[in-house]
């Protein structure tokens, strides 16, 4: 199961009438709530001046705010209605074509437009899995992608990764000893959060084949697929082997565009795709219209390739602040993974730092005015406590060296302190 965090929000407290409590599912037990959500609402109660290396999220100077602000200002005729479930026309028109130009190519009767791709998430693990039923994880994994496995009351089987993604050549001795075929396998193969890691092609061929064996379905996290700044690109699954029903692809324009636009999709066999329109008609009937329609108007206006270019090489230059700051503050002290892409760098904690608790940490840091996410926010078995997250879409090369000098002196103060944060 998750752990508790320091990050999270802690429970309301209030004057209500006192009573017996209500009759609740067993489910709610498997409801662990999102550590890196949680994060959000305790920056916002901070006064003092932090480097934000916690939120995966682009920042303000990065999303085309004027061309949205035009966008929506145009003519409102049919677009404060319910709309398809299935999504916008217009907007699945554009995607189709968007994913075309991308060597990607789509059917329009394979997309479902989703409201984030959380939401896809959802869907996903709803359509398959039963109470009980083994879904395998990378080890580390976006928190997430286990809540939302757990919400339908999973048990999860964790997979360690290396530089080269998940270790897909151990899943057959982990499932042995396991003693349960997965149902799903949920990776996310490119620019892994929070590793940063990518899948390799050999390894992406093994899984399809081990889904084959397994009778397993892949889902296909991918909201960072766009963003690769250097080496080369790596075929996905569906290129790998195109029509295959067992892929389940879950998609977003959150990190490409603007995670409050709420806008993702699952691309997914037709024959899925009704049984995924009858979940999502059960929990909210339409995504934002108007949402839709700024998004389609947005890739008709043909302003995403040059937007996401322009993205890749801010990406590349903060990428490289951050691991050159770490080279240049800590030295042989820390290990750092080196993404080609994306938006994370894994730290894993070594030498005088070795003994020291990323998650107790984390309020000595927060003083210190830098925040990430501790690294057992990413498992569902509490490790990885020597390890953390840094998000560096999020910050200029010069913030950026500022909160690796932040963390370099909670580290140094917890490690001063004698066992402080120490594990």
């Amino acid at each position: 199961m998750n752990h508790p965090s320091t990050l999270a929000t802690p429970p309301p407290t209030g004057s209500g009438r006192a009573g017996p409590a209500p009759r609740l599912s067993t489910r709610v037990d498997q409801l662990h709530g999102s550590v890196i959500d949680s994060s959000t609402s305790l920056l916002a109660s901070q006064t003092h001046d932090i480097v934000r290396f916690a939120m995966g999220a682009p920042n303000a100077e990065l999303i085309p705010e004027a061309d949205f602000a035009r966008l929506f200002s145009t003519p409102a005729a049919g677009r404060f209605d319910y709309g398809a479930t299935e999504g916008e026309p217009a907007l699945i028109r554009e995607l189709t074509a968007m994913l075309a130009r991308q060597g990607a190519a789509s059917d329009p009767g394979r997309i479902l437009i989703t409201t984030g791709g959380m939401q896809g998430l959802d869907i996903a693990f709803k359509l398959l899995i039963d109470a009980g039923d083994t879904v395998v994880v990378e080890a580390p994994t976006y928190t997430n992608g286990i809540g939302t496995a757990q919400s339908y009351q999973a048990r999860i089987l964790e997979a360690p990764v290396d530089e080269h993604g998940m270790i897909v050549e151990d899943l057959p001795r982990l499932v042995a000893e396991h003693g349960r075929t997965p149902k799903a396998i949920y990776t996310v193969p490119n620019f892994q959060n929070p590793s940063g890691t990518t899948m390799s092609l050999e390894r992406r061929r093994e899984l399809l084949r081990l889904a084959e064996e397994w009778d397993a379905v892949i889902i296909d996290d991918d909201p960072y697929g766009m963003l690769r700044f250097e080496g080369e690109d790596v075929p996905g699954f569906v290129a790998l082997s195109p029509g295959n029903p067992r892929i389940i692809q879950v998609r977003t324009f959150s990190k490409v565009l603007a995670p409050g636009l709420r806008i993702g999709w699952l691309d997914l066999d037709p024959g899925l795709r009704r049984l995924a329109i009858n979940a999502k008609q059960s929990m909210d009937t339409c995504t934002s219209v108007p949402m839709q329609h700024v998004v389609a108007d947005y890739l008709g206006e043909g302003a995403l390739d040059a937007h996401v270019a322009r993205l890749r090489g801010v990406y590349r230059e903060r990428k490289r602040a951050l691991r050159s700051s770490l080279d240049e503050l800590f030295g042989g002290e820390v290990d750092a993974t080196d993404p080609e892409g994306g938006f994370f760098l894994w730290l894993t904690l070594r030498g005088r730092y070795a003994e020291v608790d990323a998650e107790a940490l984390f309020p000595t840091a927060l003083r210190h005015g830098v925040a990430y996410i501790p690294g057992p926010a990413f498992t569902a078995s509490g490790t990885f406590r020597d390890a953390l997250r840094l998000c560096f879409a999020t910050s200029s090369p010069a913030r950026i060296h500022e909160g690796a000098t932040r963390l370099r002196a909670a580290l140094d103060e917890a490690v001063r302190a004698g066992g402080g944060g120490s594990r």
